[in-house]
């Protein structure tokens, strides 16, 4: 044992001195503009509830009914106690949202990720994966045994250079190669968006299939907060939608939306699903009630005032106006101990902007990951503005964006 934890302690001495060790920040306040940890309240630019709907009455109501009428737990995985109805009434409003035959839903995002692409995919197959995709999608890839193979970000010249190498291989075995393709749609530490329209006239011309995580799209893009893929008119010609529960829709878990066919392949084969617990059946209803929420003229309020303060903060950026404007705003600093010592500097003035490091990203694209929401206010906007401007005065900061 000493051995054991010795090495362990040597482990995370070394991530302390590349200023990569990380710690849990307890909080003590409820999801908001605000956070309270330690007795201190600092005004809060690091969530993914975009929309500010992890607080909202009708969420909180829904989950309530849920827990009177289910109970506090699911009792065992769908597959094993019985399927609670909760999760059907969520399946069936996100296959409306999304329009598409069917739907899935899973405990998180990453357990959905891990469920569709090693169900679909094994050793004979070929996966291509944007170079910035989520780590679940990188890690499911992996774990699949398919031939992995990874293009420049947003590159569509080198997808199409690997999907001509794909294709050469899969002639030789044509009743066995499947391959898939694998993106966001809006990238979560860059807020960038794919060319998604490219993509799909690329996996269409070399026969591939494509997966499109809507992650950070779902509730904020497209016509009633349906995504990117929407935006841009191809949801339709996409196999496999993934998206998450915890981010604009504002509850938590993840889901697989497409052809009733591929559902029923990942109730009998995705392993994540099959061998998970059910989720609590609260968050089941929170999450229905915010996918209905997203679909109404206060949805339509909450994207329009989310924008607002997308523009208000844009010039404090240095960043050109982005084609498709993203609630997620990096400061990419590069160096870990300044990504570090720049949030430091912002906690100092009561502003909570995460540092993001390895391997969150890549060693050296160490930033600043900005994150707004429909509940900030105009004045919360410009009070980030001023505190962004101060260290970008401070010597020791210089390097920011």
């Amino acid at each position: 044992m000493p051995a054991f934890a010795e090495d362990l302690n040597a482990r995370l001495a070394a991530q302390r001195e590349q200023n990569l060790f990380r710690e849990l920040c307890r909080v003590d306040s409820a999801p908001g503009p605000r956070l309270t940890s330690g007795g201190k309240t600092w005004l809060n630019f690091s969530s993914n509830d975009y929309l500010g709907l992890a607080n909202h009455p009708a969420l909180k109501a829904a989950a309530v009914r849920a827990v009177h009428d289910f109970g506090a737990g699911a009792g065992a995985s769908r597959l094993i106690c019985g399927s609670l109805a909760p999760f059907h009434l969520l399946e069936e409003t996100l296959a409306a949202f999304k329009k598409t035959e069917a739907a899935l839903t899973f405990a998180t995002g990453y357990a959905a990720a891990f469920g569709v692409i090693t169900a679909l995919l094994g050793k004979d197959d070929i996966i291509i994966l944007d170079k910035l995709v989520h780590a679940s999608i990188v890690d499911a890839a992996k774990f699949s045994g398919a031939k992995l193979r990874v293009f420049a970000h947003n590159d569509l010249n080198d997808l199409a250079e690997k999907l001509r190498w794909a294709d050469e291989r899969s002639r030789l075995r044509p009743q066995t190669c499947r391959v898939l393709i694998a993106t966001e749609s809006v990238f979560s530490m860059d807020g960038d968006c794919a060319p998604l329209r490219e993509i799909v006239a690329l996996k269409e011309q070399y026969g591939a299939w494509l997966l499109v995580d809507e992650a950070h799209a779902t509730g904020l893009l497209g016509e009633n907060g349906r995504g990117l893929a929407e935006a841009l008119g191809v949801s339709d010609r996409i196999e496999v939608q993934l998206g998450t529960l915890g981010k604009a829709v504002g509850a938590s878990g993840g889901f697989i939306c497409g052809r009733r066919a591929l559902i029923d392949l990942l109730v009998n084969h995705a392993r994540s699903f099959i061998f998970s617990t059910a989720p609590v059946p609260a968050a089941a209803a929170a999450a229905m009630a915010g996918i209905q929420l997203i679909q109404t003229p206060e949805g339509d309020g909450l994207r329009a005032q989310l924008q607002q303060r997308i523009a208000e903060l844009q010039p404090a950026t240095g960043r050109p106006p982005a084609a498709i404007p993203s609630a997620i705003i990096p400061l990419i600093l590069g160096d870990e101990t300044l990504a570090v010592a720049a949030a430091a500097r912002l906690r100092e003035q009561n502003i909570f902007v995460p540092a993001i490091r390895y391997p969150s990203v890549a060693n050296g694209a160490a930033r600043l990951r900005i994150t707004l929401s429909a509940a900030h206010s105009a004045a919360d906007v410009a009070e980030l503005s001023r505190a962004l401007s101060t260290i970008k005065t401070d010597a020791a900061l210089s390097k920011v964006p």
